[in-house]
């Protein structure tokens, strides 16, 4: 039996490091590599409702293993070595129910 492909991803987030002399916080921007994802090619109705809500071409919807507890809402993604940024809410399933090892959707479109 074929195994299913799946990729690594870098998320790029911030974290907060502390505060300057105002009391602002101040922020690290950090990279994770998120491993067993899959990368797939969006429908037409994906490409047409991602254009329409929010006037951004999509690239690719991203598939993300159970268990996934990081925040994908409005990120910074590596996909195929090329910065991408997410959009919209995640969709997700529910992990008990879903027979594969994905639950989570992420729509990427470019990052300009």
């Amino acid at each position: 039996m074929a195994r299913i492909k799946t990729t690594s991803i870098i998320l790029i987030g911030e974290m907060k490091t502390g505060e300057d002399d105002f009391g602002r916080p101040v922020y690290t921007t950090t990279e994770q590599e998120i491993s067993g994802v899959l990368v797939g090619e969006p429908t037409s109705d994906e490409i047409n409702d991602v254009l329409q809500l929010h006037g951004k071409q999509l690239a690719y919807v991203i598939a993300l293993p159970k268990g996934d507890e990081n925040d994908w809402i409005d990120k910074e993604v590596i996909v195929f070595g090329k910065r991408f940024r997410t959009v919209g809410e995640p969709t997700q399933g529910i992990e008990a129910n879903i027979p594969l090892d994905w639950n989570k959707k992420v729509k990427v479109v470019v990052y300009e």
